[in-house]
């Protein structure tokens, strides 16, 4: 049974609102829990195969607060099968840092930041409206204010979490987001299914990818990890001696340690949905997971650090007024033999 986790202290108001904290977390400076994650909203969703816990956006109370992210559809956990797959993979929390977030999170380029100039304001799909702080380019880690939230409502039910985002700008930028994380009965998957509604004057115009975040049974990255695609990899930038590209593999060669830094672009898909289509595998524990998309990709990313492993497959967004924008992202669940 669905279940929308708000302890009693909540409810009685006895858990205040933490407001001396800091935007941006410092690498180098550790930095307190501010909030215990049991005492944010969240919810709990199963199938006959799978079962997840979500955090729920929220502008006082919510588990993420950052300017980065899409609030919605945060998975703490998820298990099938007595393999998990995805938590926390951070070090210090704070509800306002950019990337204290879990699962397949999503994040929407910045609209209207080149345009605007400091002290104006610019938007961020499924944050909301943002103000901008200097003549410096946008950064995702930067602690912008905002400046309006718009209006979050969630849907609960035993197999889903339906979300949907309200924003009006005097701009003329203007949508409602939709966003269902639902589980499907019989089969080993999790959709994530949007719909970008132009309620402005103004066309919507950016790209969103997913973050992915894997944690496949805790393992630390290294060897035991391969990520599989449909087409041949040529990698921006290979990172020599820890991971490199194998045709339609990327392999590492060794454990990645604390200051190993992995990204790069990924470059060889097509300009169809068909290679939309990712598996992570841990050849230890035999966990795997695979992610198809039902839109071309843009652009394709990988980043990792010692503890998850990130494929972050783009898509192009474009939304007249008056008009929707729609995809579905598709995770598929397995154990290898």
């Amino acid at each position: 049974m669905t279940k929308l986790l708000l302890p009693l202290c909540l409810l009685l108001g006895l858990i205040g609102r933490v407001d001396a904290q800091p935007d941006v977390a410092r690498p180098d400076v550790a930095q307190p829990d501010v909030a215990r994650p049991d005492a944010v909203p969240q919810a709990e969703i199963a199938s006959d195969l799978i079962k997840a816990k979500l955090y729920l956006p929220d502008e006082q109370q919510g588990y993420y607060r950052g300017t980065r992210f899409d609030w919605s559809g945060l998975i703490a956990s998820l298990e099938h099968k007595g393999h998990s797959y995805f938590g926390k993979w951070f070090g210090p929390y704070d509800p306002k840092i950019h990337d204290a977030v879990s699962g397949p999170v999503e994040e929407f380029g910045a609209i209207g930041y080149e345009s605007a100039k400091p002290g104006e304001t610019f938007l961020k799909i499924g944050v909301g409206v943002l103000r901008r702080i200097d003549e410096k380019a946008y950064h995702f880690a930067s602690p912008y204010e905002l400046v309006n939230p718009g209006k979050w409502t969630v849907n609960p039910a035993a197999d889903r979490v339906e979300f949907a985002h309200y924003l009006t700008d005097q701009d003329g930028h203007s949508y409602i987001y939709r966003k269902t994380v639902r589980l499907v009965k019989g089969k080993p998957e999790l959709l994530l299914e949007h719909s970008l509604e132009n309620t402005g004057s103004r066309v919507l115009e950016t790209n969103v990818y997913d973050h992915n975040f894997f944690m496949l049974d805790n393992q630390p990255t290294g060897p035991d990890f391969v990520v599989k695609f449909p087409f041949t990899l040529r990698a921006t930038t290979p990172k020599e001696g820890l991971l490199e590209t194998r045709d339609k593999q990327l392999v590492y060669l060794r454990p990645q340690q604390k200051g190993d830094a992995v990204y790069t672009l990924l470059e060889g898909f097509g300009s169809t949905a068909k290679d939309y289509d990712i598996r992570v595998e841990n050849t230890r524990t035999k966990a795997g997971v695979r992610v198809t998309g039902d839109r071309p990709l843009s652009k394709l990313a990988f980043w990792s650090n010692p503890a998850n492993l990130s494929p972050e497959p783009y898509i192009g967004v474009r939304v007249e007024p008056g008009k929707t924008f729609t995809w579905t992202l598709t995770y598929q669940f397995y154990t290898l033999p």
